[in-house]
């Protein structure tokens, strides 16, 4: 199932925060939306799952319509959410946590046995957490609590999975295991992943699309070897220090500060541990 995000404009009351942003995402293909803060980022994936209403624009899973419903129905629909920060639910065992995950699926008939093969096939993907499955969520360390969060995410078997900044405050090896993770996904269960980052490199060596927001809007898409190779791109996110973003690709041509980015291998150096 794919995921379609077309001219989708959304806000917080009168603020506007997200202007006419169009971006695609395929069954089995990963898309990467980098940006810096306050780019919209995190706010359009507010608006996909349904935690935001759009003021304008649509979104579809597939040939369904879900701009209108609300976040359980588009849940229900096949679409999971992994929001920044983890979220997990810190005094549940980190079994509870996943058991969760798949309430959308309680009334299926043959539940419990589906959950029992859901979870095992989870674990399996990161194994590291098979061990801690009666350990509180909130003692695990954050490379597990995030490990836990996008398993939480995949027990209700979705078609389309959005990540809102997975690596954040994660050691580099850390890192490397969940978007290895991202990439089995993506080629054992046909996923279609959004993934919002600000590790450029690290998105960019697991995405098949690219995309780069500021303030609201894509000013840029492409393959990511191709957005690599852009001046642009380059002086913004992987060091420099300002870029001038032309009149063409967005209504105001005013230079764009170089943004606090994370790139694997240099600012990531400066987390010694998997810290929780």
């Amino acid at each position: 199932m794919s995921l379609q995000i077309e001219d989708l404009s959304a806000g917080y009351g009168r603020l506007e925060v997200l202007h006419g942003v169009s971006v695609n995402v395929e069954a089995g293909a990963i898309a990467a939306i980098v940006g810096a803060n306050g780019a919209g980022k995190t706010t359009l994936l507010g608006a996909v799952s349904g935690l935001l209403r759009a003021s304008a624009g649509s979104v579809r899973l597939g040939d369904r319509d879900v701009t209108r419903l609300g976040a359980e129905s588009i849940a229900a629909a096949g679409l999971a959410h992994v929001p920044e920060n983890r979220l997990v639910f810190p005094t549940l065992s980190l079994d509870d946590n996943l058991t969760l995950g798949a309430w959308t699926r309680r009334r299926q008939r043959g539940s419990k046995s589906e959950l029992a093969t859901r979870r095992a096939q989870v674990l399996a993907y990161f194994p590291r957490l098979a061990d801690r499955l009666t350990q509180p969520a909130g003692t695990l360390s954050g490379g597990e609590q995030q490990m836990l969060a996008v398993g939480r995410g995949l027990m209700a078997r979705p078609s389309v999975l959005i990540l809102d900044e997975p690596s954040l405050g994660l050691a580099p090896l850390v890192i490397r295991e969940i978007f290895a993770a991202l990439g089995r996904l993506r080629t054992d269960e046909g996923l279609a992943i959004l993934l919002v980052e600000q590790n450029v490199r690290a998105a960019f060596k697991v995405a098949d699309h690219a995309y780069v927001m500021d303030r609201g809007r894509v000013l840029m898409e492409g393959e990511p070897s191709t957005l690599l190779a852009d001046e642009r791109v380059q002086q913004a996110y992987l060091g420099g220090g300002y870029v001038r973003v032309s009149a063409a690709e967005t209504e105001s041509d005013r230079p764009v500060r170089s943004p606090a980015v994370r790139v694997e291998g240099d600012e990531d150096r400066a987390h010694e541990g998997d810290r929780p």
